[in-house]
């Protein structure tokens, strides 16, 4: 299986912090909203899509359905621990590891997504948190693709990429705080 390093960001790494008055709008729901039967029913008929979060990263893989881009951290909302096995099929197409704090979207994280989504897909293992993923999922996929995630206690989101969701995603990103991280962040 193809490996990458891990990009835990050079001696200074651009990256983008939510701020206090973004935190409504991420919370947001921009696709709908389906869980249990319904939602495998829908994971089941998708064709090219990607999932962030391990849960329905997992899911989808349990579905027989191999996401382009799977982006995880190996921890669930409740902190349990994913065995990494889990993932092995889409890690065995390639896997890039990078370093994404939480509460940030890291230069890194976009990276890895423009790449493997340039290179046929692959794993993209988050060493922190991989909620913002999402977002640089949306903003890398073609038009037509689907990003899929978890929201807790609520489901499985189905965002359908357009030029619609890509410029919301462009504005969402515009809106965050410009960060550089050294390695010690």
């Amino acid at each position: 299986m193809p490996r990458a390093d891990t990009r835990s960001g050079s001696s200074d790494e651009a990256a983008w912090a939510v701020p206090e008055s973004l935190r409504a709008s991420l919370a947001q729901r921009y696709g709908p909203v389906f869980s249990g039967a319904e939602a495998d029913r829908r994971i089941r008929a998708l064709e090219q899509f990607s999932a962030c979060g391990d849960r329905v990263t997992e899911r989808a893989l349990q579905l027989d359905r191999l996401p382009l881009i799977g982006i995880v951290d190996y921890k669930t909302q409740r902190n349990e621990q994913i065995p990494p096995g889990t993932f092995q099929r889409l890690a065995a197409v390639r896997v890039v590891r990078v370093r994404n704090p939480p509460g940030l979207l890291t230069e890194s994280l976009r990276s890895a997504v423009r790449e493997l989504a340039a290179a046929g897909g692959g794993l993209i293992e988050v060493d922190g948190e991989e909620d913002l993923g999402s977002l640089a999922l949306v903003e890398s996929l073609p038009a037509g693709a689907t990003v899929i995630y978890g929201i807790p206690g609520a489901g499985v989101s189905f965002v359908r990429v357009d030029a619609d969701a890509k410029e919301h995603v462009r504005q969402l990103i515009a809106q965050m705080e410009p960060r550089r991280l050294g390695r010690g962040d």
